[in-house]
């Protein structure tokens, strides 16, 4: 069972949304500005005085769309806003029937629409935040979160100076349009901290080559080698979103700067678009294992310097110490498909603490063309010019 919710204005009611640029709660409504500190008390002593009269209501329980009858229910309109707010106008029917679930929107009573990872939305209908609070509970309730710190004109301005400094983009990608579908979205990550013992044997050479007369002479020298040590390793991030996999530009934003993270409260999540995991740990152990001593090995061979090679004999590494943290981390995403006859679908994201863009930029063949035919046309004059002289 799922409930849902919307942060409201302590003095009008409105929906509050989070302001990165100043890190406070604003009303669009009344204008009134709240620190995270007194929206929790307001929210405290609401909660309070509801158990108090006994008045709290059971939440509708989540419709979840995992067989036909069930999908039938939905219409087409419902259908074609849940493709095209979550991206799934490719997917087929079957598939795309076993990911929807319906909510009611808290202050409009309207249906959402949600994919099954989806944790916080906005109503289509009247456009307030609206949080599903089951899928930020229990085991699935983040550690920390870390807020916004570039608001949304802000992000755009940075992407466009990012796109402008490239050459050959279409045109039709710089429409306000196409560059207002830019939503943040806070993605889920695992957080690794881990304590490393290490030793390292290898056989060192060093040689060294010199001249007397016609004579040339190499000296070779061999040296065991012994490195150990212990090694920490902080803030290993990980990507803990199946459908995130494939696109590397959400790995490419990093770094984010952690120590601004803060503990979880779901009022940072107002105004914004939030995706809860679905990879769990367990599931990618073994592959952060394996990095960790891969990280390790490196370091061990970079303390022995100064040898012409180094010959790795043996090494011997293990974990001490192994902490994972489950954070929600901002990133600004927006997505463009290309005019050109593939359709090719371009994705973009950017940091949302840092400003940090990754994606790759669309070419339009037609610019790129007429900008080559010009500069031939240029140089056949010129020649053309210069011959008549001769």
């Amino acid at each position: 069972m799922t409930d849902t919710f919307t942060h409201k204005c302590p003095n009008c009611g409105g929906p509050l949304l989070f302001n990165p640029k100043d890190q406070k709660f604003h009303c669009e409504y009344c204008l009134s500005v709240y620190t995270e500190d007194e929206v929790t008390a307001y929210e405290t002593a609401q909660r309070d005085a509801h158990l108090e009269a006994d008045t709290a209501q059971v939440p509708e329980p989540e419709l979840t769309f995992s067989s036909e009858s069930q999908a039938e229910g939905m219409t087409p309109e419902e259908k074609a806003a849940f493709k095209e707010a979550t991206g799934t106008q490719d997917m087929n029917e079957d598939t795309l029937e076993g990911a929807m679930e319906l909510f009611d929107c808290p202050s409009c009573g309207a249906q959402i629409v949600t994919e099954a990872t989806t944790a916080a939305t906005y109503c289509y209908y009247c456009h307030n935040p609206v949080v599903l609070s089951g899928r930020l509970s229990g085991k699935f309730l983040p550690e920390k979160v870390l807020p916004f710190s570039i608001e949304k004109e802000e992000a755009v301005e940075k992407f466009l100076a990012w796109t402008k400094k490239k050459w050959f983009i279409p045109k039709d990608f710089f429409n306000k349009e196409q560059i207002d579908k830019m939503t943040g979205v806070y993605f889920p990550y695992w957080v690794v901290d881990a304590k490393v013992n290490g030793q390292l044997n290898g056989m060192g050479t060093t040689i060294r080559i010199w001249r007397v007369g016609d004579i040339e002479y190499t000296e070779t020298q061999q040296f065991d080698v012994e490195r150990q040590g212990k090694l920490s390793f902080k803030e290993l991030i990980k990507n803990a979103l199946s459908k995130n996999v494939q696109q590397k530009m959400v790995e490419a934003v990093q770094p984010f700067l952690l120590d601004k993270a803060v503990a979880f409260k779901s009022q940072y999540l107002a105004g914004f678009q939030v995706e809860k995991r679905d990879i769990e740990y367990d599931a990618i152990q073994n592959a952060i294992q394996s990095e960790l001593k891969d990280y390790s090995e490196s370091l061990l061979r970079d303390t022995a310097s100064g040898y012409t090679t180094l010959t790795k004999l043996r090494t011997d590494i293990s974990l001490e110490n192994e902490e994972n943290h489950y954070m929600l981390l901002p990133i600004w995403v927006v997505t463009y498909r290309s005019n050109e006859q593939s359709k090719k679908v371009y994705y973009y994201a950017m940091n949302g603490q840092t400003g940090k863009v990754s994606g790759i930029l669309p070419v339009s063949y037609r610019r790129l063309g007429l900008f080559t035919f010009g500069v031939f046309a240029s140089i056949l004059a010129l020649f053309l010019i210069g011959g008549w002289f001769i």
